[in-house]
């Protein structure tokens, strides 16, 4: 990876629609060139895929947590996982070292459906020993990507 393939994954990561007539302009290149770049950097899988980012709250989705998970030692872990990251309101699961197992990103409309989040969905999964939920006041910084 040279320094016009970090051109564009930088122009990409900021607007996954940045058209190939933009960056071909910042880096200096022709459109063809950047197109088959683009290319290469997806088939070697150092693009996954190109998304959108969605505004949570205007979505409606005006609460965020964090919710630590304990599991028993004899939990089914890929029971858990399976049925966690099957759930719409997670947003991001971890598999972590220290007193929890798992941490998970969380987001819902309300207090109301958290609680029914953690008390009829999560809770129920045989296994779950102990969650611990934080919930977030405000973001200051929130990337799904790394930075270049």
């Amino acid at each position: 990876m040279d320094c016009i393939d970090l051109c564009i994954l930088e122009a990409l990561r900021k607007n996954a629609r940045t058209p190939a007539s933009a960056i071909a302009k910042l880096a200096n290149l022709s459109v063809p060139a950047i197109l088959e770049r683009i290319k290469k950097l997806s088939s070697s899988g150092v693009i996954e895929r190109f998304t959108i980012q969605l505004n949570r709250r205007r979505m409606g989705e005006t609460l965020l947590a964090f919710v630590f998970v304990r599991l028993e030692s004899a939990a089914d872990t890929m029971f858990f996982r399976e049925k966690t990251i099957a759930f719409p309101c997670v947003l991001e699961c971890h598999h972590i070292a220290g007193d929890y197992d798992y941490l998970l990103k969380v987001s819902v409309a309300d207090t109301a459906l958290l609680e029914e989040f953690l008390s009829m969905q999560l809770k129920q999964i045989p296994g779950v020993l102990a969650t611990n939920t934080l919930i977030v006041l405000t973001t200051l910084k929130e990337e799904f990507n790394v930075t270049l």
